[in-house]
């Protein structure tokens, strides 16, 4: 009996020791964008789909009036270079999930819009989106 009290608290230590939050951003990659049609207007209502290629594991969004989808997946340092299908309707585009593993500060992500069908990674553009989407008044 007297290994038991030396055992709970390593018990009590262990459970009440910190987690990883899975909300971190080193956990999460984000692909978002617009759909559009061929004359340019939003396609509302459309859904969206990633899928990681390596699990077959897949996130489901949806477009909003002005066409905007976002997808946030859970990608944690190990899956920098994954690859990543994103797919409407019957269009697939692959993806590759790019990001510096040892940077835990800045969002992981891309941007990648369709346009009449066609697929158009603009990844430089996610930052600034996301931003702006994120500064934006909610209802």
């Amino acid at each position: 009996m007297i290994w038991a009290l030396p055992a709970l608290a390593l018990l009590v230590a262990v459970v009440a020791a910190p987690a990883a939050a899975e909300h971190e951003v080193f956990y999460r990659y984000t692909v978002l964008g617009y759909v559009k049609d061929a004359a340019g207007k939003p396609r509302p209502g459309e859904t969206v789909e990633l899928i990681r290629d390596k699990t077959g594991l897949s996130y489901l969004g949806a477009t909003d009036d002005a066409g905007l989808f976002l997808i946030v997946a859970r990608l944690g340092d190990e899956s920098a270079g994954e690859s990543l299908t994103l797919r409407l309707g019957a269009s697939r585009q692959r993806l590759v999930a790019r990001f510096e593993a040892a940077n835990h500060t800045d969002e992981r992500g891309t941007r990648v819009d369709v346009e009449g069908g066609r697929f158009v990674e603009r990844a430089a553009s996610f930052r600034s989106t996301l931003a702006r989407l994120l500064a934006a008044p909610r209802p």
